[in-house]
C-alpha cells in the first residue's frame, strides 16, 4: 500500500489514521495535513503520525485519501492538482462529491475511488462502501478495501447506487440513535432511572445487532426469536398504526 496521505484531519480523518495504526501500519508509513495548527500538534503528539502541508503529502503518498467537509474541496484540489503524483491512488470520503468532479480537477488519468463511510468508524466498526472511478484499477479497489477493513467493513456498489448508501448507512446510525433516545425516554416515563434505562436500551441495542449479524434466519424469524410477548407487542402496535399485521407474519414465510 505504501504511504497513505490524510487530507483532512478531523474525526473521520483520525479514526482512519487511528484504526490504520492499529491494523498495524507504522506512523513512518502515515502522514496527514490539517489548516489548524494546534489540532496538527495534537494529533502529532497523540498518534506519532506527522503533519505535513499538501505538497509533501503528495510528494511522499501513495495513496492519498481527501476526508476534508465537501464544502472545503475546491481549494484543496487547486492545491492538490499541480502537486499530484502520476498514478497516485485518490480516495474520497467526501459525501455527496461525484468521482466526475476529481477526475476533472486532478491530472488526465488519476485513480479515484469513492467512498460513503459512516460514524461508526470513529469506534473501528463502520459500515464503508466503495465505488471505482474510470481509472481505478482491481488491485487498487483492493487496496482500498485492505486500508477500510482497519475501521470496519466494505462492500463495492455502482458510483450510482452511492446516493442509496449515504441514506442508509451513511444516515443509518442516526437512525438508530433516535430509536435508541425514544426508548430510553419511554423507560424513563414507566419509572426507571436514567442510568438504569440506558443501559438496559444499549445493551439490548449492541446485542440485537450481534444477533443479526450471525445469525443466518430471516430477519423476521429473528425477530419472533426472542419471545411471544416482544412479537405479540410489536404487532399490536403496527395493527393499530396501520389497522393489520405486518405483512411477512401475515404470510408467514418469514420474508418481507
Amino acid at each position: 500500500m505504501g504511504v497513505v496521505a490524510v487530507l483532512g484531519a478531523g474525526k473521520i480523518g483520525e479514526a482512519l489514521l487511528a484504526g490504520l495504526l492499529a491494523s498495524g501500519r507504522t506512523a513512518d508509513e502515515l502522514v496527514f495535513t490539517e489548516r489548524h495548527p494546534e489540532r496538527a500538534a495534537e494529533l502529532t503528539a497523540r498518534l506519532g503520525v506527522a503533519g505535513v502541508d499538501v505538497a509533501d503529502a503528495a510528494a511522499r503518498a501513495e495513496v492519498l485519501v481527501v476526508a476534508v467537509k465537501p464544502q472545503d474541496i475546491a481549494p484543496v484540489l487547486a492545491e492538490l492538482a499541480p502537486v499530484l503524483r502520476p498514478g497516485t491512488l485518490v480516495v474520497t470520503l467526501c459525501a455527496g462529491l461525484p468521482i466526475a468532479l476529481f477526475e476533472g480537477a486532478l491530472p488526465e488519468g488519476t485513480p479515484v475511488v469513492r467512498v460513503m463511510p459512516n460514524t461508526p468508524m470513529l469506534v473501528g466498526e463502520a459500515m464503508s462502501a466503495m465505488s471505482p472511478g474510470t481509472h481505478a484499477t482491481a488491485e487498487q479497489l483492493a487496496t482500498v478495501e485492505k486500508m477500510l477493513a482497519a475501521v470496519g467493513r466494505v462492500v463495492q456498489v455502482p458510483e450510482a447506487q452511492q446516493d442509496a448508501v449515504t441514506a442508509l448507512s451513511g444516515s443509518g446510525p442516526a437512525y438508530f440513535f433516535f430509536l435508541v433516545e425514544a426508548m430510553i425516554d419511554a423507560g424513563i416515563l414507566l419509572g426507571l432511572p436514567r442510568t438504569v434505562v440506558a443501559e438496559l436500551i444499549v445493551q439490548s441495542a449492541y446485542g440485537a445487532a450481534s444477533m443479526l449479524r450471525e445469525s443466518a434466519d430471516p430477519l423476521v424469524r429473528v425477530a419472533e426469536s426472542v419471545g411471544y410477548e416482544s412479537e405479540a407487542a410489536f404487532s399490536r402496535a403496527f395493527r393499530k398504526k396501520f389497522g393489520q399485521a405486518p405483512a411477512a407474519w401475515r404470510r408467514g414465510d418469514g420474508h418481507a
